[in-house]
């Protein structure tokens, strides 16, 4: 088995039908932030499934084929597979999976790819270690390494250790990218599920200054006074 076994069944699963939603829906035309992104149109459970079927037989170079190739789907199942295979390696494996995924950014080039892969990998290696490489990573020109670095956070916030997602969300506030807005904005919001109040002190210190589309992500789980307060000083 290799990556061409695995690009043949994720190419028996194509539908053009499906493909053409996902180029609108991915935003792949000139000047938008997808531009150029190919698809065959395979549902996440279907990459899912094939990525399944091959991950005991798939190495890293099979792995680092997928990420080149032009069609989205090959790296999504390249990514799923990266993440369960970081999730059973040994502390040698799981640093070669993070220095492989770190060089590949480039090919991460869609917030699906990055939100499926960047807590479990990104995340994962980097809690309760020194978080600078996330904060080089938000300072980066390329916007998948800044969402990246916010999105690994996600993993830091199930363990319960919020400063770091404060920290990046303050750094990344003057971003210029939608995409980053967003991504700020939920984890902000899943913060505030494990500590309201700290992401009320941090609101007060920033809405009036937050992205529009930031602030509503934040204030998704606030009762209906709170979100109209916090609103209201835009």
């Amino acid at each position: 088995m290799s990556a061409a076994d695995v690009l043949a069944a994720l190419f028996a699963l194509a539908s053009e039908e499906k493909a053409v939603v996902y180029r609108r829906f991915f935003r792949t035309e000139p000047g938008q932030y997808g531009e150029g992104d190919r698809f065959l149109g395979v549902t996440v459970p279907q990459v899912r499934a094939v990525e399944k079927l091959f991950r005991r037989e798939l190495t890293l170079g099979d792995v680092q084929a997928l990420l080149a190739h032009d069609f989205h789907e090959a790296r999504q199942c390249a990514l799923i597979h990266l993440v369960a295979r970081y999730s059973k390696a040994d502390p040698a494996g799981k640093e070669t999976i993070f220095q492989l995924y770190l060089g590949s950014t480039d090919r991460i080039n869609n917030w699906d790819l990055v939100d499926v892969s960047a807590p479990g990998i990104v995340g994962a290696h980097l809690h309760g270690k020194d978080p600078s490489r996330l904060f080089a990573l938000a300072s980066s020109p390329l916007l998948w390494d800044r969402r990246i670095a916010v999105i690994a956070t996600q993993f830091f916030i199930r363990k319960g250790h919020l400063d770091t997602t404060y920290a990046l969300c303050g750094r990344l506030l003057g971003d210029r990218q939608d995409l980053i807005h967003k991504a700020c904005g939920w984890m902000l919001r899943e913060a505030g599920r494990k500590d309201e109040n700290r992401l009320r002190a941090f609101l007060d210190a920033h809405a009036a200054a937050m992205p529009r589309v930031e602030l509503r992500y934040a204030l998704e789980k606030q009762p209906p006074e709170v979100r109209a307060h916090y609103l209201g000083l835009r």
